[in-house]
């Protein structure tokens, strides 16, 4: 269990990017809370901003049932629902409409790093994942190939 923002506890959160030409698994709880849930944080932001991280909070949960869903598509991504039961739900988006969610998520968390209280330790475990999952999407732009997103807890 690890602590999240409001002094909850989370239990561990693998968020899974996949594509043809290859995937990455993020096990950090820090990244999940601080990166894919950062729209969730009381902020002014400006239109792309504010766009960029509705890509990021729509990734959705492996098991959530359609009915779950927020917003099903928007520039560059879409939300692909589970075909059957043994498949799930996942966000397919561009690798560079991704690709500008992550940095501008990124750019969002320097700049209010103290004001979430994010630990220097959390800021260099996302970085790290950061550059994992850009390396997973700059392997699928080269390839020309869409990337999923999915979390499961």
């Amino acid at each position: 269990m690890s602590m999240v923002p409001g002094g909850e506890f989370s239990p561990m959160i693998h968020v899974n990017l996949a594509s043809t030409a290859g995937g990455y698994t993020v096990g950090n709880v820090a990244f999940f809370h601080y990166i894919l849930r950062l729209a969730e944080f009381d902020m002014t932001l400006n239109g792309d901003d504010r766009e960029a991280l509705a890509v990021l909070a729509a990734v959705p949960h492996a098991f959530e049932s359609e009915d779950e869903y927020g917003q099903l598509s928007g520039r560059g991504w879409r939300i692909i629902p589970a075909r059957s039961e043994v498949d799930w739900p996942v966000l397919e988006a561009t690798p560079q409409r991704l690709r500008s969610a992550f940095e501008r998520a990124r750019k969002i968390l320097w700049m209010r790093a103290a004001e979430f209280r994010i630990s220097a330790q959390e800021m260099a475990s996302i970085e790290d994942e950061l550059e994992a999952v850009d390396g997973v999407i700059l392997r699928a732009e080269v390839a020309g190939v869409p990337v999923s997103v999915s979390y499961s807890a």
